[in-house]
C-alpha cells in the first residue's frame, strides 16, 4: 500500500515537472518577445482554481494530463482582432497579440516547450553522466573468476579482457571468433565443452594466449569456464564534457523515438496490434513504480526519457500539438495568407479529441495487460 502511494506521488511529481517546464518555455519566450499571456494553466479545463497576478491568470485544471499557455490573439482572425483592439491602437499595443508577431517569432514561441523538455532531458542526463554510468565498451571483461574453475587453473584473472577465442582440433586451423559481447563467449564455450580452446587475453596493455578446456558438468551459475563476464564499464564524465555527451545521447534517443512512433503509425494504419511496449498514463505509472524500486537515479533516468519523449511527440505535425500549430504557420508561409482561424481552431479541437480517445484506448490496453499479469 505504501509503495503504491509513493508510486502515485512520484508519478504526479514527474508529470507536474514535465508539464511545468514545457509550459514555462512557451510562457517565457512569449513574454520575452512581448506577447501577452492571458492564462498559464496546469492540466486541461475545466478549471479547479485560478488566480490573476498582473494581467495573467495562473490556473489548476481538472484533467492532469497536460497544460497550456493561452496567448492573446492566438486563435483570433487578424482583421477582426485589429478592429476589437481599436482603430487608435498603437503599434506597441498590437504587438502584444500573437497574430501580430512575425512567423519566426510565432514558431519560436510554439517550439519553446519542446526545446525546454529537450533541455531538461539533457540536463538530467548530464547530471547522471557526472555521477557515473554503465556503458557498453565493445569488449568482454572478466568480472569474477571462480576458485578451482578451468579459468582459474589457466591463470585468467579479474579485469582481463577477452578479444578472441579459437578452437583448433589436433593443431589444425579451426574456428576463430572475435569476442565483442558476452553472448559470443558463452555460445562458443558451450559449443566446445570438453575441448581445448584458446583465448586472446589483454591484461595491462599486454596481449597473450591462454588455453583451457571448458568443463561439461559444472555447478549452477558457474558455467563451463567458471567466470562472470560483462561488456559494461562504469564511467564518470567530467562536467566539461558531460553536456556534449548528453546532447549526443539524447539526439540519438530522439531518433530512435521518431522511428518507433513511425512504426506505430504504420501498424495503426494497417490495423495491426501495437504491441505491449506502447503505454498510456497507467502503464507509465507502472514503470514509475519499477523505477522507484531501483532508487533515485533510476527515477531521474526515467524522467529524462519521459521529457525527451514529450518533446518528440509534441514536435510532430499533428493537430492540437505544438508541431501541428507550427505546421499551420508554414502553410501560411506557403499560401501567402493566414489560414482561417475558425478552421485551424476546429482542426486542433478535433485533433485533441482524437488524442484523448487514443489515451483512453491505450489506458484500457494497460488495464487489460495488468489484469493478465503483464
Amino acid at each position: 500500500m505504501i509503495t503504491t502511494i509513493i508510486t502515485i506521488v512520484v508519478f504526479f511529481i514527474i508529470l507536474s515537472i514535465l508539464v511545468f517546464v514545457h509550459e514555462l518555455g512557451h510562457y517565457t519566450v512569449a513574454r520575452l518577445i512581448g506577447v501577452h499571456v492571458e492564462e498559464f494553466g496546469f492540466g486541461l479545463p475545466p478549471r479547479i482554481w485560478g488566480k490573476k497576478i498582473g494581467k495573467t491568470i495562473y490556473s489548476i485544471n481538472w484533467l492532469p494530463i497536460g497544460g497550456f499557455v493561452k496567448l492573446s490573439g492566438e486563435d483570433d482572425d487578424p482583421p477582426s482582432a485589429k478592429a476589437s483592439a481599436g482603430k487608435g491602437s498603437s503599434k506597441q499595443t498590437l504587438s502584444q497579440y500573437f497574430w501580430a508577431r512575425s512567423k519566426t517569432e510565432r514558431v519560436a514561441i510554439l517550439l519553446a516547450g519542446v526545446t525546454m523538455n529537450f533541455l531538461l532531458a539533457v540536463g538530467i542526463t548530464t547530471y547522471l553522466l557526472t555521477q557515473g554510468v554503465y556503458e557498453t565498451t565493445g569488449q568482454v571483461h572478466i568480472e569474477r573468476v571462480v576458485a578451482g574453475s578451468p579459468a582459474a587453473a589457466a591463470g585468467i584473472k579479474q579485469n582481463d579482457i577477452i578479444t578472441r577465442v579459437t578452437y583448433s582440433p589436433l593443431g589444425v586451423s579451426g574456428e576463430t571468433k572475435s569476442v565483442i559481447v558476452p553472448s559470443d563467449l558463452v555460445t562458443f564455450t558451450h559449443a566446445h565443452e570438453g575441448e581445448s580452446i584458446t583465448f586472446t587475453i589483454v591484461r595491462n596493455s599486454s596481449t597473450f594466449p591462454v588455453s583451457l578446456v571448458p568443463r561439461k558438468t559444472f555447478p549452477a551459475g558457474e558455467g563451463p569456464m567458471g567466470v562472470a563476464v560483462s561488456d559494461l564499464e562504469f564511467k564518470t564524465y567530467p562536467l566539461s564534457r558531460a553536456p556534449w555527451v548528453a546532447v549526443k545521447q539524447n539526439v540519438a534517443r530522439a531518433g530512435d523515438m521518431f522511428t518507433g512512433i513511425w512504426g506505430l503509425i504504420v501498424k495503426v494504419a494497417q490495423l495491426k496490434p501495437v504491441g505491449a511496449d506502447v503505454a498510456g498514463p497507467i502503464g507509465i505509472a507502472q514503470v514509475t513504480g519499477q523505477a522507484v524500486k531501483f532508487g533515485f537515479r533510476a527515477v531521474l533516468e526515467f524522467m529524462s526519457l519521459l521529457s525527451l519523449n514529450l518533446a518528440v511527440l509534441n514536435v510532430l505535425p499533428i493537430p492540437a500539438l505544438d508541431g501541428g500549430r507550427v505546421l499551420f504557420v508554414f502553410l501560411e508561409k506557403i499560401l501567402g495568407r493566414k489560414i482561417a482561424p475558425a478552421f485551424e481552431r476546429s482542426t486542433h479541437q478535433i485533433g485533441m479529441l482524437i488524442l484523448l480517445a487514443l489515451v483512453v484506448l491505450i489506458s484500457i490496453h494497460d488495464i487489460l495487460r495488468l489484469a493478465q499479469g503483464g
